[in-house]
């Protein structure tokens, strides 16, 4: 189902009677839900419309039974509910399963993540007491806004969280008023993904070059005597402007993108650029990393309110060990690790070894103890001079260089120099232009050479993303071996 009151109704309900829930994102395709539907053998199956129902059954002719929300919720009264606070406080054993979440299946079929009463309690401490940081601990009721679908460990996590602390949570049901419900909401925070943050840096960029004028002048000067002063570079001339943009501007598009009440941002499920959590910071918007998987109970790391790093998550949580192994891969322990996957017993073993779970990326930390992700270990390019290098830094730089693309995807195992995909519709003009630019800066093993621009972007409905978002990179190279193949003919023959 799509997010709504009802999902968290009967989420809830399912879970205080022992029932193991198997959340499920509706857009996803009907034939990818019915295969993690035959995997984790469900009893019932509790659809939020009869579009979802008949699309299943098409796939699953004999789907167990089937029952829709509003069939469910016209039953009759339910018993009186007990608070959230009093559900958590009554749970089960800790080794008690709750429920199944599937992970994202970049690489394959999904698997399914079984989380038990132990994990979910030690998270539910964890969050709770960062907003409390992060709210000062005053008094009164948290304002939250959420549109993240609950099918996702970090969201439904979230949304926990919200309740277990008596937030008032107002929830968004159609993605193309985000940018209208914002400032009316007026949060005190909110769980994002950085797609959405960069496609308000972008909006407001727009709006204000189309007025242009004053606003126009002020918004670029305040914006960069801001970055000169964190730089420590910044002049008397520096401090005039961002005094003026901090008085007339910035509090100006704060209000209009998020409302007067915001204490922060905070965005996770995918590294967010340095420059889009500076550009926020220069409006007075905090924005606060999260860093985790589903199998970590969606949270290994969180931002410190009151000591935020830009460009990194922040520190481990309460009870989790973090260090590198081998290529730098992040392992961690901790009660808030899954017990194992569902029905795949060899997954679990190589994934949990020794009471550690290999994370599968790449990451650093700095001596006062904040990670960075670096990338993917299975995302790894390794060039045929055996050059080892990770792409979304490379394919990050390159994107944030061309105005109108869409995603960029780095091409180059077992080859002799790196190409790119870039989606969306710019020229090979802009490409280059950007190439000749990023390429400088970068060893001559990290370069792109070579380049193919393809007008679609990526999407879930093209089955080249996850239902979360993610590059499947594999079947990208494999749908456009031909395209990748014509980049390296076409290098040979100039």
């Amino acid at each position: 189902a799509h997010n709504s009151i009802r999902w968290v109704a009967m989420d809830f309900a399912m879970m205080a009677e022992g029932i193991i829930v198997v959340p499920l994102y509706a857009r996803q395709a009907p034939a990818e839900l019915v295969t993690m539907m035959k995997d984790s053998s469900p009893a019932l199956l509790c659809c939020g419309d009869a579009a979802l129902r008949d699309a299943i059954v098409q796939e699953w002719s004999d789907a167990p039974r089937r029952a829709l929300f509003e069939e469910v919720f016209a039953s009759g009264k339910g018993d009186e509910a007990q608070s959230f606070t009093e559900n958590v406080k009554n749970a089960g054993n800790a080794t008690d399963a709750v429920t199944i979440i599937y992970t994202s299946g970049t690489s394959g079929d999904a698997k399914g993540v079984v989380l038990n009463v132990g994990n979910i309690t030690h998270m539910l401490a964890c969050t709770s007491g960062r907003l409390n940081t992060l709210v000062n601990n005053r008094s009164g009721q948290d304002r939250v806004y959420h549109y993240l679908p609950f099918a996702f460990g970090a969201s439904r996590i979230a949304l926990f969280t919200y309740l277990l602390r008596g937030g008032l949570v107002m929830l968004n049901t159609d993605l193309s008023k985000i940018a209208s419900e914002m400032p009316t909401v007026a949060a005190d925070y909110f769980l994002n993904v950085p797609a959405l943050l960069e496609r308000m840096r972008k909006a407001v960029d727009e709006q204000i070059r189309q007025k242009g004028g004053v606003a126009l002048f002020l918004y670029g000067r305040g914006k960069t005597a801001w970055l000169s002063k964190r730089s420590g570079k910044s002049s008397v001339g520096d401090s005039v402007w961002l005094a003026v943009a901090n008085a007339i501007v910035f509090p100006a598009i704060r209000k209009k993108m998020v409302g007067p009440n915001l204490r922060a941002l905070i965005s996770g499920s995918a590294p967010l650029a340095v420059e889009t959590q500076l550009y926020f910071m220069s409006l007075g918007i905090p924005v606060l990393q999260v860093y985790g998987l589903t199998e970590t109970t969606g949270i290994c790391t969180m931002d410190d309110p009151e000591h935020a790093v830009p460009g990194r998550v922040g520190p481990a949580i309460s009870g989790l060990e973090m260090k590198l192994g081998d290529n730098e891969e992040i392992v961690v322990r901790g009660p808030n690790i899954f017990p194992g996957y569902w029905n795949r017993p060899q997954e679990t073993a190589k994934a949990l070894r020794d009471g550690w779970f290999y994370t599968g990326d790449q990451g650093e930390v700095d001596s006062a103890g904040n990670w960075r992700i670096v990338g993917r270990i299975k995302n790894l390019v390794i060039l045929s001079s055996g050059h080892k290098l990770s792409p979304e830094p490379i394919e990050d730089e390159v994107l944030k260089s061309i105005s109108g693309a869409q995603q960029v995807v780095l091409m180059g195992n077992g080859r002799g120099y790196l190409s790119a995909i870039v989606t969306g519709k710019v020229t090979s003009k802009q490409v280059q232009t950007a190439l000749d630019a990023v390429n400088p800066g970068l060893p001559h093993y990290k370069q792109v050479r070579a380049f193919y621009i393809q007008e679609e972007p990526f999407s879930i409905e093209n089955g080249l993303l996850t239902a979360n978002g993610k590059l499947k990179r594999d079947l990208i190279a494999a749908r456009l071996k031909d395209e990748v193949e014509g980049m390296y003919q076409a290098a040979r023959s100039a």
